[in-house]
């Protein structure tokens, strides 16, 4: 699909505008006020929300961070970049929007969490702070053995660690938020061109811990149990159950763990709240407000216990579904979008409103300027989604269209989900007569972006080249196992 241009809009140059991206990781879109949360607080991306556009259909292009932010950087899609999964981690081989931007004379600075490759390849930003990569710059190596069905050995760390203090994640964000408010301050004033500043952020990603005071705001809430969370009501498909099989997180929970783990989550994301305050105060302060172009968003899901599901990996809402939120310059104020986008809609976005025209290449990426999704809300909008990863016997692809939702595991039955009517997901209509030709055209319309079953054999071609690479099997599980990316500590 070729990108829709803003320029139709009266969107283009004369209304270029800094552009500031927060990113998160693994923030469930629920869990915000302005997703219609009562009991979280986030008064900070509510108050986002409310000076702009709330995209309320907005999903990752693979619910798992490498894959995410991959897409997220080159504006297109696993199958086409060819980085699957947590061990193909983005390495500068693909033009990407910092590219794009660095290559028109502007400042492109990141500040935080990366999990590309490393260092020492070229990712297209001109300054790199505080950055997070892939562990060794091989990342899940584990990950790659898709087909053993055997347990992880750190699941245990989801319930065991959950709780109240510090953590390195919430250290390390502290200090991206710290450098991300003096960068604003002493250079966000003084380009002489529009810049972008990619400020990204580890929590709520687990460990569940919270620092103390955000963890208290919750000590007498009454947050909700996990849906579907009895054994007798959890959904049963062999793309959901591979996962659950190996990530089985849940095992190690009971009454009074899973209570703390639902408090460290809200927690931490009031935590990552108040941290993006602290970036938009200081960019109020600059007096760069009206000139920036803001857009908040997250790499991927938590599943939270839904379903006796813990993590992503999952094409559920929980997982796939995140929070996208745009303010600024050229957006109407106190807005919803229903129409679906995803993350390869940030790049043709920030290129543009940066300034900058599209070239052919770009304009043939599947993403378009959310600016303009959120003018011309086109119905019948196809976004999509794959994840060939940790977890994972079978490539699985998702579409959704409308309120709609198709996913498909290569080999085995597609899954359908009506949103509008079920947006809890409770019941899989796949298969189901009565809607054969919603089920053929959503089919039709994944086909239109992939032959699922050839990325699915491509997918584990690369991955068996790349564990043949490391020495085969054996090697790969004589290596200690990564339950998370640690962070640098300072």
């Amino acid at each position: 699909m070729a990108a829709l241009l803003p320029k139709c809009m009266g969107l283009g140059d004369s209304m270029a505008a800094n552009v500031l991206f927060i990113l998160s990781d693994e923030h469930n879109r629920d869990i915000s006020g302005c997703y219609g949360n009562g009991i979280v607080q986030t008064p900070n991306i509510d108050a986002l929300s409310a000076r702009g556009v709330t995209f309320d259909n907005a999903y990752c292009n693979s619910p798992i961070c490498v894959p995410s932010r991959a897409s997220l950087a080159t504006g297109d899609y696993p199958h086409r970049t060819r980085f699957w999964d947590n061990a193909h981690p983005y390495d500068g081989s693909v033009r990407t929007w910092h590219h794009a931007l660095r290559a028109a004379g502007h400042e492109v600075s990141s500040i935080g969490k990366l999990h590309y490759r490393s260092a020492e390849d070229d990712a297209g930003f001109s300054e790199i702070i505080n950055p997070i990569y892939v562990p060794d710059g091989q990342g899940d190596i584990i990950g790659l053995l898709r087909g053993d069905g055997k347990p992880r050995k750190a699941a245990s760390a989801m319930a065991d660690k959950a709780g109240s203090g510090t953590s390195d994640y919430s250290d390390f964000d502290g200090r991206v938020a710290d450098a991300a408010v003096s960068w604003l301050g002493e250079r966000g004033r003084t380009s002489d061109k529009p810049w972008a500043l990619y400020v990204s952020f580890v929590i709520p990603h687990f460990p569940l811990i919270a620092p103390k005071k955000f963890f208290e705001r919750y000590k007498d809430a009454q947050i909700p149990l996990p849906d579907q969370y009895d054994p007798a009501e959890r959904p049963s498909h062999p793309g959901v159950d591979a996962y659950r099989t190996v990530f089985n997180y849940d095992d190690y929970f009971d009454d009074a763990s899973l209570r703390v783990a639902l408090q460290a989550y809200y927690g931490m994301c009031s935590y990552l709240d108040h941290n993006v305050g602290r970036v938009l105060s200081a960019l109020s302060t600059a007096g760069l407000t009206d000139d920036t172009l803001v857009i908040y968003a997250s790499d991927h899901g938590e599943s939270l216990g839904n379903r006796g599901l813990w993590g992503k990996s999952v094409f559920y809402e929980d997982s796939a579904a995140i929070p996208m939120i745009m303010a600024g310059p050229g957006v109407d104020e106190g807005t919803r979008c229903a129409t679906p986008v995803s993350l390869v809609d940030v790049y043709p976005t920030i290129v543009r409103a940066a300034g900058c025209d599209l070239d052919k290449r770009e304009r043939e990426l599947p993403g378009s300027d959310l600016r303009v999704l959120a003018q011309v809300e086109p119905e019948d909008r196809v976004v999509f989604s794959e994840y060939h990863a940790a977890g994972s016997t079978s490539g699985g692809f998702m579409v959704r269209k409308r309120h709609w939702k198709l996913v498909y595991y290569a080999g085995h039955p597609s899954q359908i989900f009506d949103l509008k009517n079920d947006p809890r997901e409770t019941t899989d209509l796949g298969g189901s007569p009565e809607i054969a030709e919603i089920q053929a055209e959503l089919e039709a319309d994944l086909r239109k972006i992939v032959d699922p079953d050839a990325a699915n054999v491509q997918a584990f071609a690369d991955q068996g080249q790349r564990i043949n690479e490391l020495g085969g099997e054996e090697a790969i599980r004589a290596k200690a196992e990564i339950g998370y990316t640690p962070a640098p500590k300072q």
